[in-house]
């Protein structure tokens, strides 16, 4: 009886990792959230840098006591509710769909 070769001895997840399912649903997990990542964390920081450098910029009034500063920090906030809108959206989408034939393909595994 010949032994079994290290792909028989890998557990059924580390098949599924090795997959090119899996690997493909990475790759778009990855692909989208590195750039919303940090393309969020550069809006946060430049909120940061302007109100820290800009000061008068941000004091500037727009309506009343409204001023820009106010309304660039509530954009952060509508921002961050938008982000993860499109990140569901997105998941729904594009990870969902792949997620659910991987796990089907694991449960006929079992």
């Amino acid at each position: 009886m010949k032994p079994p070769s290290a792909h028989e001895q890998a557990t059924l997840h580390e098949q599924v990792q090795a997959g090119p399912e899996f690997v493909e649903l990475r790759r778009r997990l990855r692909g989208w959230v590195f750039p919303m990542s940090a393309a969020f964390l550069l809006w946060y920081f430049a909120y940061v840098v302007l109100a820290s450098y800009a000061r008068e910029l941000m004091a500037t009034p727009v309506s009343g006591v409204i001023t820009v500063g106010l309304l660039v920090g509530l954009a952060q906030f509508v921002s961050t509710f938008a982000l993860t809108a499109a990140y569901v959206r997105f998941a729904a989408r594009r990870l969902d769909p792949l997620a659910a034939q991987i796990r089907c393909s694991m449960e006929d595994h079992r």
